[in-house]
This record gives structure tokens, C-alpha cells and sequence, in this order.
């Protein structure tokens, strides 16, 4: 009786190690942040501070924060909005927060989700978000980073949240691109049963970063005294023992170039719309497909042209340069540049109304160097101006 009870024990203790195996391999790859690019939404988004809108998320103090998602509310719209422009990392929404003020005159806010899972001790999991500098902001910070605990944070009052950021930017850089997204992530070892993530300044004033922001030439939305970062693309997920977050990688970057060229785009009314359309030109950063202002403002023309022109299509050629072609060997996220920045075009034209049968893409590479360089130009201003997008009306 006793070998019986005691192989029984056995048995039980087997299954329930190889139930907790097939949980951790569940979990292996999976983001464990429901709704981690705020697109699932609950009824119609109408007004600022509605973030319990989104699926999953919820702000942990008196001050709500903010979901952006297309809309005829100007204020909450993207990817132009009361405190920007910002084209969504992935999908069609985001969120928003306050991530500083000087004397806290505006009360700083956070986001926050409960995982799918608790996390398991002594596994290793990668974290990361996007953060990107709203335009109106009169400040820009460090310090944004990512909490994970077994309780949520949870009080009605107006108060800054002052607890340890688990996750921070490898250098805890001051966020104060006002376009293109920046990537914060890390790897966290849990000490098991973490069951939320809340996103935002956990800092005291003294104790970080500041730099005043001069207004921004040009955009319209009136100068806020705080520093307001748009939130996207969140996600936690486990991975192997040995194994780093993707984003450790790009830890070199500062050792490529940081240059997006700009072109003065020069068109009249005697050019033929193809001649207007052949004009415009969207350049990017090393390894970015993101559109700046100014690749956005090229798409406006060529749409205001091609709606005027609804029996013609256009034709994209994606470019990179030989240096992105070749650190892509190694780094896979460099990889494809110049179709992923074809995809950005794709994606804002089509939101914009063309239909995406009326557009064809052509994918270069580095292959067709742009046929602008000088001699005289440094070898950094020769690479930015091979990374763009041309266009071809048909």
C-alpha cells in the first residue's frame, strides 16, 4: 500500500513538472501585455483621459491618461491631435502621458495592464515600449521606464508615482525626438507572481534629466508646459536563459549615421502632374521607415495629385544605403529597409483614401545610388541621401 501511495506521489509530481514545462513553453515568444498597441477599444473614444477605454488598461492614479485613435474628435485624433502628430509604431492607436512638469503644475500620469500570466521566478522576460515627443511639449525628459509588480499602484489622488523603473533606455536618454518612435527595453528577471506593468516617470524632479524645448516652426498646436510622450507598442515576453531583447542590439546606433536629409521640393503650375509627382522625395534615417514631417507633407501632394487624377497610378521605389545593406548581414532588424519604408508610404496613402491597387512598389536597395550626390559631399550627407523614397505617376 505504502509502494503504491508512494509511486502515486511520483506520478503527481511528474505531471505537475511537466504541466509547469508546457505553461513556460506557452508562454515562450507570446507578449503577455493584452492589447499592447491600445487597438482594441471599448465603444467610441470621444474625449482626453479616456485610457479604460482601451482593452486592458487603466491609469493607477487620480489623473487619466490619454488613447489616441482616428477620429472627427480633433483632440484624441492621430495621427494629428491636440498635442501633435505622430503616426502609430503599429496599427492605428496609441496612448499618451504626462512624463514631467516643471514644479508638477500639470500632474504627471501612467498607464497600466495586468498580464495575460504572472510572471515565473527566475525567468527572464523582455520588455519593451515605444515612446515618441509630442510636439507641443515646452520640456523632454529621461527616466521614462516600465514597473512590474504583484499589486497594481492604486490611488485617486493627483500624485506622481515614486518607485523603481525595472526598465529604462539602455542610456536613460532624454526622449526629445518629436517624430519617429523610440524603442525602451530591457531584460527583467522576475521574482515571481509580477502581475502588472505601469509605464511612465517613477523619478523624483531633482533626480532626473530636463532640457526646454524652443516651439517648433510651423506646428500649429499650442505649447504645453510639460513633457508629453505618446505610448505604443508595448509587450513582455519570455525568452531563453541565454538569450538578450532584440533591442540590446541597437546599442551601437550612435556608431551610424543619425542625418535625414531634406530637399527643398520646388513645383509650379506649367509641370505636368508626373512632373510634380517625380519632384517629391521622402528621406529617412539610418535603419528607420518611419515618415518625418516632411516625407508626410510629399505623400499629401502626390494624394491631392493622384485624387485629381483617379485614372492614374503611382509607382514607389524604396532606397537604402550600402551601409544599412551591410550591417543587416548581422543585425536582421536592419534588414529590407527600403521595402519596409515602401510599406510606411503604402500604409499612409491608403489611410488617406488611395486605393492600394492604384499603387506598385519597386524595390532597390542600395543598388541605384541617387543620382543627386555631389562630390563634395561628406560621406554621412551621400548615405542620407540614398535613403528615400521616389515616386513614378503612371
Amino acid at each position: 500500500m505504502n509502494y503504491v501511495f508512494k509511486n502515486w506521489k511520483t506520478i503527481c509530481s511528474i505531471s505537475l513538472m511537466s504541466l509547469t514545462t508546457v505553461m513556460i513553453s506557452a508562454q515562450q515568444g507570446e507578449n503577455l501585455v493584452p492589447n499592447g498597441g491600445f487597438e482594441s477599444t471599448d465603444g467610441k473614444i470621444k474625449k482626453l483621459g479616456s485610457i479604460e477605454s482601451a482593452n486592458g488598461w487603466t491609469s493607477p492614479t487620480g489623473v487619466r491618461a490619454d488613447v489616441f485613435t482616428p477620429s472627427k474628435v480633433v483632440d484624441i485624433n492621430t495621427p494629428d491631435n491636440l498635442y501633435g502628430k505622430e503616426t502609430p509604431k503599429e496599427g492605428s492607436n496609441y496612448a499618451g502621458i504626462v512624463a514631467y512638469s516643471f514644479g508638477d503644475k500639470i500632474p504627471r500620469s501612467y498607464v497600466t495592464a495586468k498580464f495575460d500570466a504572472p510572471l515565473k521566478k527566475g525567468m527572464k522576460y523582455c520588455v519593451q515600449f515605444h515612446v515618441s515627443l509630442a510636439e507641443s511639449s515646452k520640456y523632454s525628459v529621461n527616466n521614462i521606464g516600465a514597473n512590474l509588480s504583484k499589486k497594481p499602484f492604486a490611488t485617486d489622488t493627483k500624485s506622481s508615482i515614486i518607485d523603481k523603473s525595472h526598465i529604462l533606455h539602455h542610456n536613460n536618454q532624454i526622449f526629445n525626438a518629436t517624430y519617429n518612435w523610440e524603442k525602451v527595453c530591457g531584460v527583467y528577471e522576475a521574482e515571481g507572481g509580477e502581475k502588472f506593468i505601469t509605464i511612465g516617470n517613477f523619478s523624483k524632479n531633482d533626480v532626473m534629466k530636463t532640457e526646454t524645448n524652443k516651439k517648433i516652426k510651423d506646428v500649429k498646436v499650442a505649447q504645453v508646459i510639460s513633457a508629453y510622450y505618446y505610448i505604443d507598442d508595448v509587450s513582455v515576453t519570455l525568452i531563453n536563459s541565454n538569450e538578450e531583447c532584440d533591442c540590446m542590439l541597437t546599442e551601437n546606433e550612435n556608431l551610424y549615421s543619425t542625418t535625414i536629409y531634406q530637399k527643398a521640393i520646388i513645383v509650379n503650375d506649367k509641370m505636368t502632374p508626373q512632373q510634380k509627382v517625380e519632384a517629391q522625395k521622402a528621406f529617412f534615417a539610418f535603419g528607420k521607415s518611419n515618415l518625418n514631417p516632411s516625407g508626410e507633407e510629399a505623400l499629401d501632394q502626390i494624394i491631392a495629385i493622384m485624387n485629381a487624377n483617379p485614372n492614374m497610378t503611382l509607382e514607389i521605389s524604396g532606397h537604402s544605403d550600402a551601409q544599412e545593406d551591410q550591417v543587416a548581414l548581422e543585425k536582421p532588424q536592419y534588414a529590407d529597409m527600403a521595402e519596409k519604408r515602401i510599406n510606411a508610404a503604402v500604409s499612409y496613402l491608403t489611410k488617406k483614401g488611395i486605393a492600394e491597387g492604384r499603387i506598385k512598389s519597386s524595390t532597390k536597395g542600395s543598388a541605384e545610388p541617387n543620382p543627386e550626390i555631389m562630390e563634395s559631399d561628406d560621406d554621412d550627407l551621400k548615405m542620407a541621401k540614398n535613403r528615400r523614397l521616389t515616386f513614378k505617376l503612371m
